[in-house]
């Protein structure tokens, strides 16, 4: 823990903001992503011969809709080119922070 904070220290305040989004966004990615473990089998109840619920279709447009909010993560990462993009990306994900006053 003592080399952390003496690396803390050391490291700008500029460049401390930057890695504590860094690890705020990849926490939330990573939420978002452990939330849609169920839906490989539900998809896979319907290919399978099977008939949802309407709970269940439910709950596969609640991964649908979570996966939707991940897209722009996704797109700017597998992008051709895409780490020439990340300033504009990270601009356009802190306009975004600011607005809803999180």
């Amino acid at each position: 823990m003592a080399d952390n904070e003496s690396l803390a220290a050391a490291v700008p305040g500029w460049w401390q903001q930057v890695l504590t989004t860094q690890r705020r966004e990849a926490r939330r990615v990573l939420a978002e992503l452990l939330a849609t473990r169920g839906m490989m089998p539900l998809l896979m109840k319907a290919r399978n011969g099977g008939q949802w619920t309407p709970a269940e279709k439910e709950e596969v447009l609640g991964h649908l809709r979570r996966m939707a909010h991940l897209s722009p993560y996704l797109v700017a990462l597998v992008m051709p080119g895409s780490v020439l993009l990340l300033p504009a990306y990270a601009w356009w994900l802190d306009r975004r922070r600011l607005r809803r006053d999180d």
